[in-house]
């Protein structure tokens, strides 16, 4: 994508589950604002929800990158650590690392990725065990 229009940085911390959707909700904000069409925008906040969410859970603190172009909206989610060991078995729907103490108050059910993937026009997931996570969600605007 060109250089972007619009970039906005939202950190995420760890287990800091107070403030999940804090991010989402402002992605949608300002996408609304932007007048962009509701469909384009329900897709890319449900993608910023669950990678918000999955940064809580999971990492050990990263950011969600907005970044709006003529040609459509960029997503980067980027952690840390710790990475993941399988990235194929992470984007299989119910699998999930997430702690019973996690699933207890309602995350965790291992649909993050898969509904990421699901509602991006381009989908890109680059992982080092050890070291963190970048994922990249493009949505087209047309």
């Amino acid at each position: 994508m060109s250089n972007p229009l619009l970039r906005k940085e939202y950190p995420v911390d760890s287990g800091v589950f107070e403030s999940a959707g804090d991010c989402s909700s402002d992605i949608k904000a300002t996408l609304k604002k932007l007048g962009l069409p509701s469909a384009l925008i329900r897709r890319v906040s449900i993608a910023a929800y669950e990678a918000e969410i999955n940064l809580i859970i999971h990492s050990h603190g990263g950011e969600l990158i907005l970044e709006v172009n003529p040609e459509g909206i960029r997503l980067v989610c980027r952690d840390v650590g710790p990475g993941m060991k399988d990235v194929e078995k992470a984007m299989q729907e119910g699998w999930s690392t997430a702690p019973d103490s996690v699933r207890l108050i309602g995350f965790g059910a291992g649909m993050g990725l898969p509904n990421m993937k699901r509602n991006t026009d381009v989908f890109d997931i680059q992982s080092v065990y050890g070291s963190g996570t970048t994922i990249t969600m493009d949505f087209h605007t047309a």
